[in-house]
């Protein structure tokens, strides 16, 4: 495995991009190159992983931002050493249940509410990763961003078809429209586009760090659009706000180990997913074959059934991930899929106890490797600029419950269930392969095949992202991707099978693999998206 690739193997496209010193992938082209000549100016991988991000915070404004989330898994070579970061903000200490129950509220609104805002935890994230880990100041790496939000920048083909299919949102809110609109309409392929008011908070943020954002004048502002905004926040939310590293959950693939954030992120549903379909020969069955879809389909409705019943912030739940990931509750799982017909009421295995994203990846010369994941949740978040702050808050509190007796019920300064997972594949304690798919529900089930497409079917890193994906909607309703045949289609529908017609996203990748064997990099980057992998 991971060696004799084929290039190409859906067809013409792009093949991936082979270097010898660093790499960058992510999905906006602008941000990728920013992020390589940090590498080549000498920063490390964590300071070119900030600074693509921040980048991407300008020239894709729709799915990621500082009123957002991230999460980071890092390798650093001297300290042969996984870590991962956890910077996630919270509910407001007010969001109490009983709040919304007297107001009749049976369901947080995604946009357009301050009550699905949570406190951004990306600024804090960027630094503590670039404190421990980097090399390069936080103003070095952010003037890259600060210069394309004042200067302008071109805006990409599909950048530019979101942005315009968002107009009617960004046109319901003043300061969302003096920001995002302010030529009275969404920019155009090509056009160039200022952002001045971030770029004036992107220069507090360089000239007073992290405490300007969370002690400072911008949590100042926040907190007074909260005010009058209907909202719960108050200065003491963001102060009492922090990122956190954690241990990295994993399951051994093959003889490849996997590693994904633990909860409050999604990533757990990949490795479920994975502990099922291994105990299958997807490899003998076909790449897309009706077989190899159908049991890959299957487990990953089990894995997202007990996703969506016992992830929540850990600290208010004690969630079962070592029985979860056992092989015993693996095979229980397999137990409970049938070859010939789809599970239509998929229920956790295990009851509970208690979007838009951008996703990057960097490889440095001395083989230090981030795998990078930075959301404001849906395309543009809540809707909701913060006054003339320019900052797009995120909707993450759009993913709490309700409901009193969930795991994922609000509470005050709970982190809620999260979508967004950065990845990384092991090879003899060794990080081979760093890669992420972004897109809400759509990235467990990207990393599934992902890493089904290199190491059951030894695809290289381009192929495996160029493959037709399947979607798992819920329930017997299933999205498949052109180039999926036709036959395939047909007897997954006999097995009872729902292909629901029309388009979706079925997400958008990156990856970079480290080949062992000459100690050169390749990478890759989804043709779904506008970005691309470069290298030196």
């Amino acid at each position: 495995m991971f060696d004799d690739f084929r290039p190409n193997q859906f067809g013409h496209g792009r093949s991936a991009v082979i270097c010898q010193h660093g790499a960058v992938a992510t999905s906006q082209p602008l941000a990728a190159q920013g992020g390589l000549q940090i590498l080549r100016d000498g920063g490390n991988a964590v300071d070119a992983a900030v600074a693509t991000a921040a980048i991407l915070n300008v020239v894709e404004p729709m799915s990621t931002g500082i009123g957002g989330d991230a999460f980071m898994l890092v390798y650093l070579q001297k300290e042969k050493r996984l870590r991962g970061l956890n910077a996630s903000g919270r509910s407001p200490h007010a969001a109490e249940l009983d709040f919304f129950t007297k107001k009749g509220i049976t369901h947080i609104p995604s946009t357009g509410s301050m009550y699905s805002v949570t406190v951004p935890g990306t600024i804090d994230g960027w630094s503590t990763l670039l404190d421990e880990c980097g090399t390069m100041p936080l103003a070095e790496v952010l003037q890259p961003a600060i210069d394309y939000a004042e200067n302008g920048f071109p805006v990409s083909p599909q950048i530019s078809l979101s942005w315009q299919d968002s107009a009617g949102m960004l046109s319901q809110h003043p300061d969302t429209t003096k920001t995002y609109l302010s030529n009275g309409k969404a920019p155009l392929p090509g056009e160039i586009y200022k952002e001045p008011n971030i770029a004036k908070t992107f220069r507090l943020i360089a000239e007073g760090g992290r405490d300007a954002f969370y002690h400072g004048k911008i949590a100042e502002k926040i907190v007074q659009f909260s005010n009058e905004n209907d909202g719960l926040f108050t200065l003491q939310d963001f102060a009492d706000h922090k990122s956190d590293w954690v241990e990295p959950i994993s399951t051994n693939y093959r003889g490849y180990d996997i590693y994904e954030i633990p909860p409050n992120g999604q990533g757990i549903a990949a490795l479920l997913a994975l502990n099922i379909v291994e105990g299958y020969d997807i490899k003998e069955m076909g790449h897309n074959s009706p077989e190899h879809l159908h049991y890959a389909i299957e487990g990953m409705k089990l894995a997202f059934a007990d996703l969506y019943e016992n992830v929540t912030d850990p600290t208010f739940v004690d969630i079962p991930v070592s029985d979860l990931l056992s092989s015993e509750y693996s095979q229980k799982q397999r137990d409970r899929i049938s070859s010939e017909r789809a599970n239509i009421d998929p229920k956790a295995g295990i009851s509970p106890v208690g979007s838009d994203t951008v996703y990057l990846s960097v490889v440095d010369k001395d083989r230090n490797v981030v795998s990078f994941i930075n959301s404001i949740f849906a395309g543009f978040g809540s809707g909701l600029v913060a006054g003339d702050t320019g900052i797009m808050l995120q909707n993450r509190g759009a993913g709490f419950s309700l409901n009193p007796t969930h795991a994922n019920c609000i509470a005050p300064h709970k982190r809620t269930l999260h979508t967004i997972i950065p990845g990384m594949i092991f090879h003899n304690e060794t990080p081979l392969v760093s890669f992420g798919v972004m897109g809400g529900q759509m990235q467990p089930q990207g990393h599934l095949q992902l890493v089904n497409n290199l190491i059951d079917f030894n695809m290289d890193v381009q192929s495996a992202l160029d493959a037709p994906r399947f979607r798992v909607i819920d329930g017997s309703r299933i999205m498949l991707e052109g180039g999926i045949p036709m036959n395939t289609q047909a007897e997954l529908a006999q097995k009872g099978h729902y292909i629901v017609p029309g388009n979706t996203f079925f997400g958008g990748g990156q990856a970079i693999f480290i080949n062992p064997l000459f100690d050169t990099l390749i990478a890759g980057s989804d043709p779904r998206r506008d970005g691309c992998a470069v290298g030196y």
